[in-house]
């Protein structure tokens, strides 16, 4: 479909206020129209994939958001130092701040999103409620005046029936939301939400709406010009997702029919209209999957999504390049009709977490990354070998998508792809991914916000195999090669006078630890892992590729190491496996009833709930550390008497020790 517009003004410099993979992405349509492309990085990306492929780069500031990428002020200094005509906001940050906006139009600067007064209303979701209800939209039965107290709430709740959804009504991305199914609950979960909104949005008013049971989250994504026109470019299904976090999305929803499809798009369109949007941006719908024929409005993002990508893909259009033409002032090129929608594609979010220990932030540096390819396979990506990933940003890294003909093959070939997506020197969702794109409900289409919470308990990491172990014990061995030995004793191939003698290795991956020993030549060698028979072995590497023949059967790994670890990408899978030294002989002495209570990711202590020498029974919450979205509840073990290391507000990273408990000695 042609994106011809007619334009009223052009952009010759545009800067992107934001990071990674989505700057990645608008820095590419940018270039592709001639557009200069202005990037922005706080101290911890001066060497990001982002600043490294945009024309011009500008510091902002040190690694925190408030201090860089939520800096207004370092913002609109980058615009005036680099001429900037217009700015692009990504997703996140000020995307929909509408204080960021107004300080550019009174610059004379575009910003590339809706007018002011339409984030701000739908930033409310209270006002946006009251917005869409006056243009015929159905929304969800709740209680959603501003000033709402706790009390309120709980008296609202009463009325509206349990289970309810608490919702603050500043931000999204699920931060401050609480599902709650009975009155008991509810006070604490108003507490929580109350602080966690009020950290994230810096406002803590809440709502509270029916929370509609076996729901699916159907989005519609809607473009607008300043000409009064408004079209639909189909839905994406977003009911895969952890904690009100999107994982995977697909276009079109299995859910809709034509009809369906029309009615809610037609109420997408008078969404926008209630506001005089102009832009990109997507309406949020609620639909039961026991009736499909039903929806609601949740609220409207006034900004391009995440999973914007499926949209591109079933519709051929660029969704930056029309961003970029409305602002300038062009006529949208056609009219609903014209729009269709051909095969399906599906979007899976990469995030730097360990979905086998409870989905906690991951981190590091990255080693090596390989991109899948093939027909219909796209990648939007931030990451470049080398960067790191810390607990200062969102833990998505890239999203992998796959359009194909039908769903079923959709699924296929985004299955293929993530089976050979590799990020090495962290730990990612990806065999995850993998998991989930293989249960029967979702090759069905059988869909709901909750499903993926209750497959997670179900998901095992898989252990290190058998080859894994020896890759990973023949990468160390070839670095132990000398280039230009000078005696047979510098080689370690085994040889002995009157045999051969094997080099050990003591290798850890996850739950796993084993012995694999190596003998002979990397051209002629025998591989033996604990427990094992002897195999015949053949290796050599190059650069960072890695070729294990093992009995006759050829293995291609990706492989990157660092201080011990080896980490391997091969036969369809990520794994580090660690050099470890040899279990010491101690004695035992250590059970006592004491407890340490360690940070299980960096980040940072968001409340502390007892005192200093507080006497504690085992379960009570002691220390709450945030980080990446994601709050971890520490509890002690025991009971006893508490001694806190740590106070509210301080940075931690993985493993610190926060408070010890003193067990309480037996009578």
């Amino acid at each position: 479909m042609t994106q011809a517009m007619n334009s009223s003004q052009t952009f010759d410099t545009v800067l992107v206020a934001n990071r990674g993979e989505i700057a990645v992405r608008v820095i590419r349509t940018l270039q592709a129209m001639g557009i200069r492309s202005v990037a922005v990085f706080s101290d911890a990306d001066a060497d990001a994939r982002h600043v490294r492929e945009a024309d011009v780069a500008v510091r902002l500031g040190p690694a925190p958001a408030r201090q860089s990428y939520l800096s207004i002020d370092a913002l609109l200094d980058a615009v005036e130092r680099t001429g900037a005509q217009a700015v692009h906001p990504g997703y996140g940050f000020l995307s929909e701040n509408a204080s960021f906006a107004a300080a550019l139009h009174d610059r004379g600067v575009v910003f590339i999103g809706p007018p002011v007064r339409a984030i701000e209303t739908m930033g409310d979701k209270i006002a946006a409620k009251a917005a869409v209800s006056a243009f015929g939209v159905p929304v969800v039965p709740g209680v959603s005046r501003p000033g709402l107290t706790d009390e309120d709430l709980i008296a609202g709740a009463a009325e509206v029936g349990y289970p309810v959804l608490v919702k603050p009504s500043a931000g999204g991305g699920g931060k401050g939301m609480r599902v709650v199914h009975d009155a008991a609950e509810l006070p604490a979960a108003l507490a929580s939400a109350r602080r966690e909104a009020a950290s994230a949005f810096g406002d803590e008013t809440l709502f509270i709406e029916r929370f509609v049971l076996n729901p699916r989250h159907i989005e519609v994504q809607v473009i607008a010009d300043g000409h009064g026109n408004v079209v639909h470019l189909g839905e994406r299904e977003c009911s895969l997702q952890r904690r009100h976090q999107k994982v995977i999305e697909e276009a079109p929803s299995p859910l809709l029919d034509p009809a369906a499809r029309a009615r809610i798009g037609a109420a997408a369109c008078d969404t926008a209209r209630s506001v005089d949007y102009t832009g990109a941006g997507t309406v949020e719908f609620i639909v039961s999957a026991d009736r499909p024929d039903e929806f609601f409005f949740m609220e409207m993002n006034t900004r391009l999504q995440v999973e914007h990508p499926v949209t591109e893909m079933v519709t051929g259009l660029d969704l930056v390049e029309l961003q970029v033409r409305v602002a300038a002032g062009e006529t949208l090129p056609w009219v609903q009709d014209d729009i269709a929608l051909t095969g399906h594609a599906i979007e899976a979010r990469v995030y730097a977490e360990d979905p086998a220990h409870g989905f906690l932030p991951t981190g590091g540096t990255v080693l090596a990354v390989r991109d899948p390819r093939g027909p219909g396979v796209r990648v939007d990506s931030g990451l470049a070998d080398g960067a790191v990933v810390g607990s200062d940003y969102d833990p998505m890294l890239a999203k992998v998508i796959a359009h194909a003909g039908d769903r079923p093959q959709a699924l296929r070939a985004l299955d293929t792809a993530l089976a050979d997506t590799a990020v090495l020197g962290l730990t990612t969702n990806i065999e995850f991914l993998r998991f989930l794109l293989a249960d029967s409900d979702v090759v069905a289409g059988r869909l709901d916000t909750g499903l993926l919470d209750r497959r997670s308990p179900d998901f095992a990491a898989m252990p290190a195999r058998d080859d894994e172990m020896i890759a990973a014990a023949a990468h160390r061995w070839l670095r132990s090669w000398p280039d230009r030995p000078t005696s047979a004793w510098e080689i370690p191939s085994g040889w002995r006078i009157g045999g051969r003698a094997s080099t050990p290795f003591r290798l850890r991956a996850g739950e796993r630890t084993d012995h694999v020993w190596l003998t002979g030549s990397p051209q002629d060698a025998t591989a033996t892992v604990e427990g094992g028979q002897p195999r015949s072995l053949t290796v050599s590497s190059d650069g960072d590729q890695l070729a294990v023949t093992l009995d006759g059967l050829r293995t291609e790994y990706l492989v990157a190491a660092a201080g011990s670890q080896v980490w391997l990408a091969g036969g369809g899978r990520t794994t580090m496996v660690e050099e470890v030294r040899e279990a010491p002989v101690r004695p035992d002495d250590a059970h006592s009833g004491d407890a340490e209570l360690t940070s299980p990711m960096p980040g940072s202590v968001v409340a502390v709930a007892v005192a200093d020498g507080a006497t504690v029974t085992a379960g009570t919450v002691v220390v709450t550390v945030e980080a990446m979205k994601m709050e971890h509840t520490l509890t002690a073990p025991v009971d006893g008497a508490v001694e806190l290391l740590v106070a509210a507000g301080e940075q931690v990273k993985v493993g610190q020790l926060l408070a010890r408990i003193t067990a309480t000695e037996e009578p």
